[in-house]
Formats: structure tokens, sequence, C-alpha cells
């Protein structure tokens, strides 16, 4: 749970995903056992924007993958469920496959950023499917005048039970990993502390059983460090590896692929509003990790401190069925990855993720005005608006129902001209234009050269 005034603001304890068996055999990584038929990731998170304002919601919130590197918020990237009782908000979701099969939701007891506000309670509730959530209680961790930051489960196969491990000021005074462990998620065992540095850590993340070893990962200052040991003691874990980061850093969340031998690090930046970046791995013995293309994923609008676990391809299916697909997409621009389409000041730009509003970057990609097999572009914020070239520039204007105006904002997608894997936009009446960032600003231009077809490719996501 991060986000103090040191090391850092933010709340934040990590969570880990279960290891499929159809990768392991009977291996589980994180969370409980998973089903061998696993072949998609859900993702649960809470949001914040960069002013706390619009786009700012601490509730339990959701979204789905078949890659685990583009995500698909559900119900609107609204929340599904919130809390209750306690400070009437969550930070930190933690989502647990348990060995029935079934699911548990655990989160921080807390909403906004009123860090002085110490729960000795997490908010905990069930679920069959993700499409439903029953039982919702406070589960009572220890009796300390201080906080349960950022919690995360595992199944401890050896105690027969599942540990929940959280960041708390111990006795030591600062920050420590504790443990306790529960049949059930009604009742706890007396704390423990897990993992005592001699410094401040929180943001606790495991990996449990790869290879004979369980895996700690952890911030420490702004950098994602990691622990390990062979066994789950209390007190058993040591230091290891050089650690990432990328600027202020927190919140890991390390999970294995579901194709192949490949480990995830997903972790955000302590702003509010904070951006996730990834790396990846073979070998979590090595403590190595290679940072990816920003162009390779893409995270929910406004996410903060994701936890990811596995799903089947029917869950993934009920769940889209139950809580919908977004009406809206966002546009990554290929050659500046950590830029996205937006108007400003009913100007059309890539700009730098995160900004205000983030609404500004949210499109309804509709049936052309001009022709139903082009697209137009319609805005989310000011939806009497589209994009439309005038001289050449792109900009936000009132559909005026001139067929002037719905040629200008009518466009035909095609493969994307530097990647067909993604998509490029001609224009319907100067079909020897593209829609291209010139100076981040947008127009519409011949293209010819490699910089010009980067300048024109963007991937249609969420």
């Amino acid at each position: 749970m991060s986000s103090r005034p040191q090391p850092s603001r933010r709340l934040f304890l990590g969570m880990a995903a279960a290891t499929p068996l159809a990768m392991t055999g009977s291996l589980g990584l994180g969370a409980g056992t998973a089903h061998a038929a696993d072949s998609a990731y859900a993702m649960c998170y809470f949001t914040e924007s960069t002013s706390l304002g619009a786009g700012t919601d601490y509730g339990l919130h959701l979204a789905v993958s078949t890659d685990a590197l583009n995500w698909t918020p559900l119900n609107q990237n609204n929340p599904l469920v919130t809390p209750t009782a306690g400070a009437l908000g969550l930070r930190d979701p933690f989502l647990l496959r348990k060995q029935n099969g079934s699911f548990v939701v655990i989160a921080t007891d807390l909403k906004g950023t009123d860090w002085s506000y110490n729960s000795q309670y997490i908010h905990v509730w069930d679920s069959a499917d993700l499409r439903t959530f029953t039982g919702y209680r406070r589960l009572k961790l220890h009796d300390m005048a201080t906080h349960s930051w950022a919690p995360e489960a595992f199944w401890d196969a050896g105690r027969g039970q599942y540990a929940v491990i959280y960041s708390s000021v111990d006795s030591s005074g600062h920050n420590v990993i504790m443990v306790n462990h529960t049949s059930d998620f009604v009742t706890a065992s007396a704390p423990q502390v897990l993992f005592d540095p001699g410094y401040d850590v929180i943001d606790g993340n495991m990996a449990v059983g790869v290879n004979g070893v369980n895996y700690l990962f952890f911030k420490k200052n702004q950098t994602i460090a990691a622990a390990r040991s062979t066994s789950l003691d209390p007190g058993s874990f040591t230091e290891f590896g050089a650690g990432v980061s990328h600027g202020g850093t927190e919140a890991p969340t390390v999970f294995r692929s579901l194709t192949s031998n490949t480990w995830y690090l997903w972790a955000d930046t302590y702003t509010p509003n904070g951006v996730f970046y990834a790396w990846r791995s073979t070998d979590l013995a090595s403590g190595t990790w290679t940072a990816l293309d920003q162009r390779t994923y893409t995270q929910p609008v406004n996410s903060k401190h994701c936890g990811i676990a596995t799903i089947t391809a029917a869950e993934y299916t009920g769940l889209l069925a139950r809580w919908g697909a977004p009406a809206w997409n966002r546009l990554k621009s290929y050659n500046y990855p950590d830029r996205y389409v937006r108007h400003a000041n009913y100007i059309a730009r890539v700009d730098t993720y995160p900004f205000d509003l983030y609404t500004d970057a949210q499109w309804k990609l509709v049936p052309g005005l001009a022709d139903g097999s082009g697209v137009s572009f319609q805005s989310v914020n000011h939806p009497t608006r589209y994009l439309r070239h005038y001289d050449y520039a792109l900009r936000l204007d009132v559909n005026d129902g001139t067929a002037v105006f719905a040629g200008d904002a009518t466009f035909h997608r095609t493969a994307g001209l530097a990647d067909s894997s993604w998509a490029s936009f001609r224009s319907y009446n100067n079909p020897t234009r593209y829609i291209r960032h010139s100076n981040h600003v947008l127009r519409i231009d011949p293209v010819s050269t490699s910089t010009e077809r980067q300048d024109a490719t963007f991937r249609v996501g969420h």
C-alpha cells in the first residue's frame, strides 16, 4: 500500500496469480489451485485520476484479457461492488482462486488517501464466478494501532490453510510484511512477521513453489525488490537480485504466462493515476528482468495497484456477458506508445498518459457519417462533436449535418501502415491522406516514409 510520506504515499501490497496446472502440474503460484483449463486472465484494481476527481473510484474494478497484456475493462470501467463497512472504500484488491475453484476477493480497508486512517481489518467477498459477489465482511488481522495495507493470500499446503500477507508497522517502528493464516477468511490466526529486512517494506507479492522455491516481491524505497525461501516459515526469506524500477515504482504483481515459460512483473508508479510498467523473465531464480516495450501492453484507464489471476474460457465469456465491454475505445500511438489520441481545446493531439480529463481520450468508433463502411470518431465527453479535418488539421467540431462535415469526419480503417496488427485511418474525401501525428498534433497527410507510416499507426484498445 504505498503512498505514505516516506517511502511513498500510496497504499499498496501487491498480489500474485496462480500458475496454471496446465503449465506446471500440481504447482500453484501465489493464488490457490488454478483450473487446468484456464486460458485467460482477470485483473482487479481500483481507480484514481491525476486530480483525484473524475475517474477516481475506491470500489472493486475488473478487466479481462486473453494475453495478460492488453485489457478489456468490465462494466464500462465502473466498480462491480463497493464496501459497505469500515472506510466505505477499498484500495489494493486481491483476487484468489480458492482450493474449491471459487474465488475470494480481499482488499485494504481505506477510501482515498487519508494515510492516518488505521484499520486492523481487510474487506472480504466470496464469488463463485466473479459475476456475483456475496458474503461481504471484514476480517480482523491484528490489535495493533496501525494499518493492514495491501493484503494478498495464497494456499500454504504445508499448513493446510490460506496465508494472508500484508504491510503493517510492528514493534520495529517500520513497515514489515506480516502473515496470518485462515481456513475461511472469517477468522484468522494471530499475526506473525513474515519478512523484516530491517528497513521499511510494503506491497508484498508471492510466487509459491517455483522449482521448490518461494519468492516474495516487495517495494523497497522506489524499487521492486525480491527475497526467496525454500519454506514459507516467517523469518526465512532472504533478499536477492538487483531489483527493477521505473521512477518511483511499487505494487508488484508477478505471474506466469499461460502459453509460454514467461513470467511477467507488473508494477506502477506511486502518484495518483500512476502508469503501469511491465517486465518479463524466463527464470525467477536469476533475479533479472527485461522491460517490455510499451507497445505490447495497455493498462485499464486510471487503474491502480492491479492483481492478476487466471480464469477459464467460460469464465472469461461469462464476465463479458454479465458486465459488458466498454462502449468506447482509446487509440495508442505506435511510435510514442506512452501517448494516446485526445482532444485538448478541441484540437486533436497525442499526449502522454495520464492526463486530465481522461475522457478526452475516449472515443466511440461509429459508422462513418458519410459512408457506413468507414468510421467516425465521436467524442465521449462531447458527444455532439466528432474528429474532422479542416485545412488538413484534425479538430473536434459539432456535427452541423452537412455533407462536407460528414466527409471530413469519415475515415476508412486499414491495416496499420507500420504494423498490420495495428490500425491506420485513411481520409474518406482525401483518400491519398491518412491520420498521422506531427509534432504531436493530428492531421491528414500523404504517407510515404517509414517515420510517416509509424506516425499514422495506432492501436485501437481500451
